[in-house]
């Protein structure tokens, strides 16, 4: 580490020491590019915390460590949170960290978990900063410190950005897989001595070039999608083509030779939802796959097709995406079929059709569909129905009590199944950062293969967390008939009284797991899950169950076949 360790201990401190021990939770992180590009290791980290708490007397409670993890945001850091779990069962005393920023990059988060950990009668301390929470002085500091580190990072944030829109304009690659074309790395002036061109790739060129063939000649996108599927033609990730994939590609003039940045602003903080309507378009440095004739062909025809979207709005539709197929487990989504009366009149019907099917064609799945009336009906009667039958919900509590005393085996095979995987996924990422350090991938490269890594790890850790409380605390935690009883009365109310059709929607996906679909094309089973984010939308503060809901609660989740 670059940074020289201050020595925090005073005369006083150093004195014989005496009376009870405190306890102290050693907290470090590192995140993969810093640990490529400034030698962060978390190893030192540790030694120079531990050695403080030797001169200063303090017994060491546990190190929580998280490795390869950014610290923008506390969610999907599994030490984090199990050392939030602990301090609010007190095991320790204070919380040591080798810098502030350590904890969280954000400063509303650190802020937040300091003030929990002072409810707690919990102290904080940063070894490389002067900072430390027991003094009114020493917070004042520390909150000031905290507001400019965040200040710097937005600052190197938009730094990063005005660069990348700078080599967009001269035409150059950003960095990211894109169909039809390879990335390599070529000589630059930048600090790393490499910068990213696009080659080519003549075999996925082909696929490229047949997407806008068949565009021009009026197949539409699932048309175009459902063929290259039968014709086992793969996206660059080796998976089947959809509508929405089709689409993409068709709208993307990277193919006629032009480099287009900045289409999406604020992606981490606002995802699709800030499109930005004068986008960087310039001339590219690398070779077209297309004609511009051909580009501007597909253009007249995407924009003579415009007003007349061929999207269903499901929002009163309320199972979209909980229903999951019989055959390939995909989410349903809505669909339509027109019939003809006997009189020559049109009736439309509506059915929950599996989505792999409807955007990605026959080659994939089958539309399995399910009428929209009768499984919004049978789904309500139901929760209904359990809402109101107090016997039933104690049989249920009971089944499920029972069953958890003998599941201690298959969470604990579960729980070594999901840590395997999440291993597997840390040796990608050790994999992609060695390439990046031997200069055969660039930043931008690595920060992408690592965001898509990122993400199936956080998939993973939502599942692990509550297994690891579980077999932490002995097994599943019971369930209690009153926990069981407020939720879906108070679900029940809270459906009863919401005013449009997209509120009831997000109530129903609060609650419901998943519904599963038999052969017959009938509801199987409705499962409802119960969870702290569960808790905190259907309970009541003082209810039989709001500890349950509170932040240094341990994350669980229960799940309840209906």
């Amino acid at each position: 580490m670059r940074n020289h360790a201050l020595d925090l201990s005073s005369s006083h401190d150093q004195t014989a020491w005496s009376g009870p021990q405190k306890k102290a939770a050693i907290y470090a992180r590192v995140s993969t590019i810093e640990q490529a590009e400034e030698g962060y290791s978390i190893d030192e980290q540790i030694n120079v915390l531990r050695e403080f708490c030797d001169r200063e007397g303090y017994t060491i409670h546990k190190e929580y460590i998280d490795r390869g993890i950014s610290g923008k945001s506390i969610k999907g850091r599994p030490a984090i949170q199990q050392l939030l779990h602990d301090a609010n069962q007190k095991c320790f005393d204070i919380v040591l960290v080798w810098k502030m920023n350590r904890l969280s990059r954000t400063s509303v988060d650190l802020l937040t978990m300091v003030d929990n950990l002072q409810n707690k009668g919990i102290s904080f301390r940063s070894y490389t900063e002067r900072y430390e929470t027991e003094s009114p002085s020493g917070r004042l500091q520390f909150q000031m410190m905290a507001a400019i580190a965040e200040f710097e990072r937005a600052n190197i944030a938009e730094n990063v950005k005005m660069g990348m829109i700078a080599r967009a304009k001269e035409g150059s690659w950003n960095g990211g897989q894109v169909l039809g074309y390879d990335v390599v790395s070529v000589p630059s002036d930048s600090r790393k001595g490499k910068s990213s061109k696009l080659i080519v790739n003549e075999q996925e060129a082909v696929i490229v070039r047949k997407i806008f063939e068949l565009y021009l000649q009026g197949n539409g996108y699932k048309a175009i999608a459902n063929r290259l599927n039968k014709e086992g033609y793969k996206t660059k990730k080796n998976k089947a083509f959809s509508i929405n994939g089709i689409k993409t590609i068709l709208c993307n003039p990277i193919y006629a030779g032009f480099i287009r940045y900045n289409v999406r602003r604020d992606w981490s903080e606002k995802r699709r939802n800030n499109i930005n309507p004068y986008p960087i378009i310039t001339k590219g440095q690398h070779e077209p796959i297309i004609s511009g004739d051909i580009w501007e062909q597909a253009k007249s025809i995407m924009k003579s097709r415009t007003g007349k979207p061929n999207r269903i709005h499901s929002g009163e539709f309320p199972l979209t995406g909980i229903l999951r197929c019989p055959m390939c487990g995909a989410g349903m989504v809505l669909g339509r079929t027109t019939n003809r009366n006997k009189d020559g009149s049109k009736r439309v019907l509506e059915y929950y059709v599996c989505g792999a099917w409807k955007n990605k064609g026959t080659a994939v799945c089958h539309s399995n569909g399910v009428r929209t009336e009768y499984a919004d009906e049978y789904v309500l009667q139901k929760l209904a129905g359990l809402a109101s039958n107090d016997m039933l919900i104690n049989q249920i509590v009971d089944r499920i009590n029972q069953k958890n005393q003998d599941g201690i085996i298959p969470l604990q095979k579960e729980y070594e199944m999901l840590k395997k995987s999440l291993s597997a996924i840390q040796s990608k990422k050790d994999k992609y950062l060695k390439l990046y350090v031997d200069e055969l991938i660039n930043k931008g490269e690595l920060t992408g293969q690592l965001a898509n890594l990122e993400r199936e790890k956080e998939r993973l850790e939502e599942q692990i967390y509550p297994i690891e409380e579980q077999l932490g605390q002995g097994g599943v935690p019971n369930v209690d008939y009153e926990v069981v009883k407020e939720i879906m009365m108070n679900f029940m109310t809270a459906y009863k009284r919401s005013l449009t059709f997209e509120q009831r929607k997000k109530l129903l996906q609060l609650l419901i797991h998943k519904i599963t679909i038999s052969e017959e094309r009938k509801i199987d089973t409705i499962q409802i899950q119960l969870n702290k984010e569960v808790a905190k939308h259907f309970t009541f503060n003082g209810g039989a169950n709001s500890s349950i809901a509170d932040e240094f609660a341990p994350p669980f989740s229960i799940f309840i076949n209906v």
